[in-house]
């Protein structure tokens, strides 16, 4: 286990020297998921290392059990020739063998222990490298997030400073003094009582030219309004007879002509 506390010290010095110099937090991340793939590979190489001894040790193991039956089939094969002497040195090597399996078994038990051990850690360390890969990739989404809202909020503080706006409004004004202005001297140019009076006579001329176009217009569709009648012309009082009537006859006096009027 030793190999992955050294794989978490180096890489905590790693972090501590890139976090010291304030480098990128997107660099950082990055580099440091390298690191852990590079650390996961050397890992994986000490476990190897580590299956490969246990793998030694079980073959040890197994070659003293075998060595160990055989010498007890030797053993057994003197007892039946009759060479108990052979026999006897038969179970001398076969009880060597059998303390040498003892001893490869226990090494081989811890090593086998301690391999199971590296293979779980280093499933571990993949699923944590894994899952800071992840974490990663949502880390720089939150950093370029927070690099946006920076930079909108220096936007913002930027809009609040009103000096660019309130030039913008007084130029605006300006160009309204400055239309006001115009209008007013286009009035002055027409205060000319001869101006008034011919614009007064356009202005009737271009009426009554609508008026005309209006009463066609009324009489093309029958809507004309109807002539009024002539009024009944008055017979010709005669004036003759009322002279004759009121001169006087000549020898008469006076007064009869004042009769002839009653």
């Amino acid at each position: 286990m030793g190999i992955f506390k050294r794989i978490g010290t180096l890489l905590k010095s790693n972090i501590n020297d890139m976090i010291s110099r304030a480098e990128d937090p997107e660099k950082i991340l990055n580099q440091l998921i390298i690191d852990m793939k590079e650390s996961l590979i050397d890992a994986r190489k000490q476990v190897a290392v580590a299956i490969a001894d246990e793998k030694r040790l079980r073959k040890q193991l197994d070659t003293e059990i075998a060595n160990a039956a055989e010498w007890e089939k030797k053993a057994m094969m003197a007892i039946q020739a009759g060479r108990d002497d052979l026999a006897k040195e038969a179970l001398r090597r076969k009880s060597d063998h059998d303390n040498m399996v003892a001893d490869y078994q226990k090494q081989w038990e811890l090593q086998k222990n301690a391999t199971d051990k590296l293979r779980q850690a280093l499933r571990l360390l993949n699923n944590k490298i894994e899952e800071a890969k992840r974490k990663k990739d949502l880390l720089i989404a939150r950093k370029k997030r927070a690099e946006a809202q920076k930079h909108i909020q220096e936007t913002m503080t930027g809009i609040s400073d009103t000096s660019a706006f309130d030039a913008f409004e007084r130029m605006s004004e300006k160009i309204e003094r400055q239309e006001a202005e115009a209008e007013a001297a286009a009035e002055l140019a027409d205060t000319g009582v001869g101006d008034v009076l011919h614009k007064q006579f356009e202005q009737l001329e271009v009426d009554h030219g609508v008026d005309g176009e209006l009463a066609a217009l009324k009489a093309k569709m029958g809507l004309a309004p109807k002539p009024a009648a002539a009024p009944a012309e008055v017979e010709e009082f005669d004036f003759s007879e009322l002279e004759e009537a009121v001169t006087v006859p000549a020898g008469r006096p006076g007064g009869n002509q004042s009769n002839n009027l009653d």
